[in-house]
């Protein structure tokens, strides 16, 4: 299928009217003036195309719209270390709100347990459009949940955890465990199966990163000395407190996923939120992205966040490239998602107007080359 007249945002350079051309579920040929080769050609004259849009962080599907605890499987708060829960199994593809995100243009999301625990199991990458999770899922997992700061301490209080000091202090004993687990294994001794312990493998071995749930800078400095004490990669998430840290972040070298600013401050860790973040980071040169954190957003304005920070000072394209190749490249996704490029799947958006401005219509949505919307 030949696509031609669009004004296209690549994410990889800067925006042309051209053409692009898609086959087998995949970008195949991007430029200006491209020939129809037996092929269905539509005329996007005056329309954008964009990307399908891409969520670093969120819970889509795991704690379901109008619904209480029957939809909610966003927590288990029985034990604080939990990292054999698995995101994939606590996710329903079928509630309305995942079918809302792709009808706004959300193609690729990471979704996965909540910030009770100070280890709460894995996130996976799944596209939006289906009704079986294990078909829609793109890489599981992606990344394993870890909790700093207040929710680990409200949900364990009196019990397990009072203080900053008992999360790092469990988190590294798990790790250190993890590590001794894994020389054991390795020698060819004969160890017990540790379903925990087994979850964690991929952290210490650099497969996937630890995806910290940080406000305060003070837990995101404590996420940082953790990370490097065991050689791990992380992922600053919500990283609300950074304007006071942002040296520390950038010479940490790992990136942050900004969010979300759209709702109150319930807590005083959230006390320093602000739209203006992302501008700073990027003046410092810091990878980061723009989430809703949904259902705390809802999944579909997450072009909403990304408006207010370019209100707030961010350049558009650089808004637009927080919510498309950005969390693409902290997923290490951008081989497949968040641009338009040659052998990309072909996941995009077709726009009436700039993909954050307010007034824009979206007219079609496709996934891998199959128009879904």
């Amino acid at each position: 299928m030949l696509f031609k007249n669009a004004t296209i945002y690549t994410m990889e350079e800067d925006p042309f009217i051209g053409d692009f051309r898609v086959n087998k579920g995949v970008f195949t040929e991007i430029g200006k003036n491209l020939e129809p080769k037996d092929e269905d050609v539509q005329d996007l004259t005056g329309f954008n195309v964009y990307p399908g849009m891409v969520e670093a962080h969120c819970h889509l599907g795991m704690e379901e719209t109008a619904i209480g605890f029957e939809g909610n499987d966003l927590n288990e708060i029985t034990d604080p270390i939990t990292p054999n829960m698995r995101g994939i199994d606590g996710c329903n593809p079928m509630d309305e709100t995942v079918q809302t995100a792709l009808e706004a243009g959300v193609t690729t999301v990471a979704a996965g347990p909540g910030s009770a625990n100070v280890i709460g199991g894995t996130f996976f990458a799944y596209k939006t459009k289906g009704n079986c999770i294990d078909e829609m899922t793109i890489q599981n997992p992606i990344a394993m949940k870890a909790a700093f700061g207040e929710n680990p301490k409200n949900c364990y209080k009196g019990k397990k955890i009072d203080t900053r000091m008992q999360i790092s202090a469990l988190l590294r004993e798990t790790l250190e465990k993890t590590k001794e687990y894994m020389k054991k294994k390795e020698s060819g001794k004969d160890v017990d199966y540790d379903q925990k312990l087994e979850a964690m493998i991929p952290v210490i071995k650099k497969e996937i990163p630890l995806k910290c749930h940080a406000h305060r800078a003070d837990d995101m400095l404590t996420a940082i000395r953790i990370a490097k004490e065991y050689d791990i990669e992380i992922t600053l998430d919500h990283a609300t407190d950074s304007q006071a840290i942002l040296d520390q972040i950038k010479e940490s070298g790992f990136p942050c996923i900004c969010g979300p600013s759209l709702c109150h401050k319930d807590k005083f860790e959230c006390a320093n939120d602000s739209f203006e973040t992302p501008n700073k980071m990027y003046e410092k040169g810091i990878l980061f992205a723009i989430t809703t954190d949904s259902p705390f957003n809802p999944q579909q304005y997450l072009p909403l966040n990304a408006a207010l920070a370019h209100k707030a000072g961010l350049p558009e394209l650089e808004a637009i490239k927080a919510i498309t190749i950005n969390p693409a490249k902290i997923l290490h996704l951008e081989n497949r998602v968040g641009s338009i490029k040659e052998g990309k799947d072909a996941d995009f958006i077709i726009c009436t107007k700039s993909l954050i401005d307010l007034n824009n219509t979206i007219k079609n949505v496709y996934i891998n080359g199959t128009k879904a919307v």
